[in-house]
């Protein structure tokens, strides 16, 4: 059965196509003979309740620098498509959220991959709290008297924005660390929401795995590894992609939260697992298919495209 899929992203020609998971679902797509469609969020527009985008038309090809042809562009209302993917990267900022508030009007009679109300519900480093049993040490604040209490109960500890991605402005603080006054400072300034302060973990050193579960179910795996002098792990930041498998706490943690996962529509997840600690879900934009892909796992894309495939033939 072909599909009508649009992409909502980031413009295409940003991405690098050697990690995106973007790209690997488009290429997927492609191949089954769905009609692929593009646009960025910022040509969404609302009208008397209807949802419209200026698309244009997409052929993609597994070559760098020539990796995608576009169509003329021409405002359809998006409840033509079958499916729609939520793809543009975080800040998970008003933009998005708005974003997913104008997705909830088409979705599920146009499939949104993930589901849009959920992917506003669920921002990666909160909804993993609901699970605080399979996490490191974790607080949530910007007041100044929690993060110093929680120093002083945990020493070495990590700071990092609420919304935050891609191991953007992520701190290590030991506890005699005299920068911590001017990073609270900072962040104060930077940021207006809270941020996380988790326990540092040592074993990071070793990895960071990112786990993909398909509609609730554990997929494959990538470790992870940081590079020398550096305390982030996230490919994008320089980390070194390993092959892995799963160990029986991992496995215990995805099916603690798989069921979930599936009750909110969310298909396409990545969790963070560092030292059998889980540290986030990310439910927005997640990456690894085409690593997990590379370093001989399954393909995973494809284990996505049967899912959406069922759920439009249901």
């Amino acid at each position: 059965m072909a599909l009508k899929v649009a992409v909502q992203m980031d413009h295409i020609a940003s991405i690098n196509i050697q990690g995106d998971s973007t790209f690997a679902l488009l290429l997927e797509a492609q191949r089954r003979g769905h009609a692929l469609f593009h646009y960025t969020p910022d040509r969404m527009a609302m009208r008397d309740g209807e949802v419209f985008a200026a698309v244009e038309p997409l052929t993609v090809q597994d070559e760098a620098g020539a990796h995608f042809t576009l169509g003329a562009r021409e405002r359809i209302p998006l409840t033509e498509m079958d499916v729609v993917l939520m793809r543009q990267d975080p800040p998970f900022d008003m933009a998005y959220v708005t974003a997913t508030h104008l997705l909830e009007r088409i979705h599920p009679k146009t499939l949104v991959v993930n589901d849009p109300g959920h992917v506003r519900n669920a921002p990666e480093k909160i909804f993993v709290t609901e699970f605080p049993d399979l996490m490191p040490p974790t607080l949530i604040s910007r007041d100044l008297a929690e993060i110093k209490a929680f120093r002083a109960e945990f020493g070495d500890v990590v700071m990092k924005p609420l919304y935050g991605n891609g191991g953007a402005a992520v701190f290590r603080l030991t506890a005699d660390d005299l920068n911590f006054g001017s990073l609270y400072d900072l962040f104060s300034a930077t940021f207006r929401e809270p941020w996380v302060i988790q326990r540092f973990l040592p074993a990071v050193k070793h990895g960071d795995k990112r786990i993909i579960l398909v509609d609730g179910e554990a997929a494959g795996a990538v470790n992870r590894v940081p590079s020398e002098g550096d305390l982030r792990s996230n490919m994008v930041r320089g980390g070194a992609a390993r092959p892995t498998d799963l160990t029986d706490r991992e496995l215990e943690i995805c099916a603690r939260i798989g069921p979930s996962l599936r009750e909110k529509g969310l298909i396409f997840v990545g969790i963070d697992v560092i030292d059998g600690n889980l540290t986030e879900i990310n439910v927005t934009s997640p990456t690894g298919l085409r690593a997990i892909k590379r370093l001989g796992g399954p393909d995973i894309a494809a284990q996505i495209w049967d899912r959406i495939e069922a759920r439009r033939a249901a």
